[in-house]
């Protein structure tokens, strides 16, 4: 028994409305998972304040070419992320948003891209699904909202792969047109998009792309195919696009190539010098949570790929490429002395392609290989929801981020949803219970970001305190404040937003002005005679404390 993909008496005004739900449900699932709330909160971690510092001295600067932090070069990171943020502060104004803005629409036009991909190399219905499963995955949704280098990376590199099977002849089959041998407009589109990953992250995604193609080509015999990517199309086009970054720059740094590609490529990778030093199956539980909530589905994927090993399919199959694309970097990355959460984002792009692919074929085979995923779905989604609402009774006022009105709110909506998702999964509706799933996730990040926004943001960014000051002082002077063994990552906040880099305050050498302290320090001697501020009462954060420092007695 099967499950068929469309009723047969499917009249044209039902094909059309079907349409129209879908395409309501996949804008509103882009937007909520890449754009909704992109200024919820204030600037997070080390990174985020220190390359918002950079685009921002960018477009009051007008040097494109120099990233400089705190007025001195800063050559850590190629200039991509820095030019879309400087953009986007030109024509929207210097935010937290706009900021974010670059990240989100890299991870827009890579999810739109693969799924064209998905369209030539399965179906429309893959396509669908793909644009539903890798917006709500975690790992996009977290990083399309960061204000940081991996997402363009990412997306550029994903795009550059779609232009790769093109130019390697796999979207040349029943579900396309045909196609020339070797497309001009792909082999330049390839080699911009390449030439903008390096732009992005450095000379990576060559290297992330050049090993896909290789192996695949290696696995296939298909060396001819391969070498179309060496056409001077696509180099040319390559090399218009990321050479003239670094030729300026290294001609007005003299250092720049010790420091950029010396220390932080090759030393990052075969070296611990930079102290992300994590097990080489680092990258498995990383993997696990990025794509969650549809963890579960890789279990199909893996049974598909050991069906197709086993009737010897699999080198034919275009499914090849996209595991290739999945697994070399991880394996790549794997051996690296320095590993960081973003280093695996290229693999999600690829990994959820698979994902919809084999979601699609339980669909067709049988109404059982598509029901046990749903369920399986279904109570993934229901037991977070659970653990939230006990922890949320049994807390003072709330969970974290959410008070406790919206934790059960939010918990009980989910609750029933993922019940009914559950039922339909049961009951054989397979299609329907992954809807509902959908539907759930939005609400969720929904519910997360409007908390975030509403009373959780002084927990996560410095930003609430710089606010509280400004409104508990009218005098407060940006000029005159110092910090007191603040976080890192709070330190780089309040440097950019105050504008300036924050001296150290010293209790030996007190002057009249504003000091940002760390809480774990409340109550010891430096507070003793200013005038202080909480931000917030919750323990679970080294919120800092705000102090107005009369000066030396």
């Amino acid at each position: 028994m099967t499950e068929t993909t469309a009723p047969l008496t499917e009249n044209p005004r039902t094909r059309t409305a079907a349409r129209i739900g879908w395409a309501i449900l996949i804008l509103a699932t882009l937007y909520v998972c890449y754009f909704s709330h992109l200024g919820a909160i204030g600037f997070v971690g080390p990174d985020e304040p220190r390359y918002a510092w950079i685009a921002r001295d960018m477009a009051e600067t007008g040097d494109w070419v120099t990233p400089r932090l705190y007025g001195k070069p800063w050559f850590e990171k190629p200039p991509l992320f820095y030019w879309g943020a400087a953009i986007s502060f030109k024509l929207f104004g210097v935010s937290e948003a706009a900021a974010r803005l670059p990240s989100a629409v890299s991870a827009f036009l890579a999810t739109l891209a693969l799924a064209w991909l998905a369209l030539r190399l399965y179906g429309a219905e893959t396509a669908r699904w793909l644009l539903l499963l890798l917006p709500t995955t975690v790992g996009m949704i977290g990083f399309s909202h960061a204000a940081a280098t991996d997402m363009p990376f990412s997306g550029m590199l994903t795009i550059a792969m779609v232009c790769a099977a093109v130019v390697l002849g796999l979207t040349c089959n029943e579900n396309s047109p045909v196609i020339p041998q070797t497309p001009c407009f792909a082999l330049v589109l390839f080699g911009f998009f390449l030439g903008l990953a390096v732009l992005a992250k450095g000379p990576v995604g060559i290297i992330l792309s050049g090993g896909a193609v290789f192996f695949l080509a290696l696995v296939t015999k298909r060396w001819r195919d391969a070498f179309r990517l060496f056409h001077p199309a696509a180099l040319a086009s390559f090399c218009l696009t990321a050479l003239p970054w670094y030729i300026l720059c290294a001609r007005r740094n003299p250092d720049f190539f010790r420091i950029f590609i010396i220390e932080h490529n090759f030393k990052r990778y075969l070296t611990p010098e930079f102290q992300h030093i994590q097990p080489f199956w680092y990258y498995g539980p990383i993997i696990l949570i990025a794509i969650l909530p549809w963890s579960v589905i890789l279990l199909r994927v893996g049974y598909d790929a050991v069906l197709s090993f086993r009737q010897r399919q699999w080198k034919e199959s275009n499914s090849l490429f996209l595991a290739l694309w999945t697994i070399f970097p991880l394996v790549f990355f794997s051996f690296s002395q320095s590993k960081l959460p973003g280093y695996a984002l290229p693999v999600l792009p690829p990994l959820s392609a698979l994902a919809a692919r084999s979601l699609v074929l339980a669909f067709q085979r049988s109404l059982g290989a598509a029901r046990w995923v749903a369920v399986a779905v279904a109570m993934l989604l229901m037991a977070p929801v659970g653990v939230f609402s006990y922890l949320a009774l049994i807390a003072h006022g709330g969970i974290g981020l959410l008070p406790l009105s919206a934790t059960l709110r939010w918990a009980s909506i989910c609750a029933l949803l993922g019940f009914l998702a559950l039922i339909l999964a049961l009951w054989n509706k397979s299609r329907a219970a992954f809807l509902i799933a959908i539907v759930v996730v939005l609400l969720s990040i929904t519910a997360i970001h409007g908390g975030l926004k509403d009373i959780g943001v002084q927990n996560l960014s410095i930003r609430a305190s710089v606010q509280e000051a400004r409104n508990h002082w009218s005098d407060f002077a940006p000029g005159q404040a110092s910090s007191f063994k603040l976080r890192r990552a709070d330190q780089y906040g309040l440097n950019f937003y105050l504008r300036r880099e924050v001296p150290t305050w010293s209790p030996d050498h007190r002057q009249p002005g504003w000091v940002f302290g760390s809480k774990i320090l409340v109550g010891d001697d430096w507070t003793r005679g200013m005038d202080c501020i909480f931000v917030t009462e919750l323990d679970t954060f080294s919120q800092p404390v705000v102090c107005k420092d009369p000066g030396a007695n």
